[in-house]
């Protein structure tokens, strides 16, 4: 007998640009059908900063039948000392980092429980371990691991698994614009770096194809580093 054919929808935050685009391209290499939610060059054109638009948009993305396969990639930094980050920059963090994937999560368990079948993968950082000038940004991205965590014990009975993947330096726009190539601290990073070179997208992306794999259902509320070996020794066991 031949079996029903299920669409494999994913949906991606943040998946115009960066890690994004090539996590969203390396679905759509699978087969998968994936929903993009950006504030430019997405399937739904949305600002993910603001609560309603983004309820608005998973609205949209859920017309077309539920999605069971969720990556929380959408983020944003911003550098400063703790004396210069401002009210403004912490709350913009929190909601992009950590408010939306709450948000998208709760929007598309539904289809995911009567599934009996889900993979979340949230974008974390490496930053999530400390990093000077990243106040708001490592506070949301360990947010989210945090949420990982609670999420894979609360969500594992469902047959949904939530993990988390912990970028470093990855050859990225938002990655260059937080830090100058030239500037002296940018080049101590890439230095440090125990392969040798910086990551590229497509590195954080094959990581989260494993984690949206229904053989990876064993796996839940862990955290990987994909910072090329930059975490060894800092990162807990």
């Amino acid at each position: 007998m031949q079996k029903n054919h299920v669409r494999e929808r994913v949906l991606v935050t943040g998946g115009g640009s960066g890690i994004g685009a090539a996590i969203a391209q390396a679905c759509r290499d699978l087969g998968r059908d994936v929903v993009v939610l950006d504030r430019a060059g997405g399937t739904i054109t949305v600002d993910l900063s603001d609560a309603a638009d983004t309820a608005r948009a998973l609205s949209r993305a859920l017309e077309d039948g539920p999605i069971t396969r969720l990556v929380n990639n959408v983020g944003m930094v911003c550098p400063a000392s703790i004396e210069e980050q401002t009210l403004t920059e912490f709350d913009l963090a929190y909601a992009l980092n950590l408010r939306c994937a709450f948000q998208c999560l709760q929007a598309l368990l539904p289809g995911m429980k009567a599934a009996r079948f889900g993979r979340v993968v949230n974008i974390s950082s490496r930053a999530a371990l400390g990093k000077e000038l990243r106040t708001a940004y490592a506070a949301s991205k360990a947010g989210l691991i945090g949420a990982s965590r609670v999420w894979a014990l609360e969500l594992g009975r469902h047959g949904i698994t939530v993990n988390a993947v912990g970028p470093g330096p990855i050859r990225t726009p938002l990655f260059e614009a937080a830090n100058p190539t030239d500037a002296p601290r940018t080049r101590a990073i890439v230095e440090a770096i125990p392969v040798r070179r910086m990551g590229e997208p497509e590195d954080v992306a094959h990581t989260v194809e494993y984690l949206l794999d229904a053989r990876s259902g064993f796996v839940t509320g862990q955290t990987i580093y994909v910072c090329g070996g930059m975490t060894t020794g800092l990162a807990p066991a």
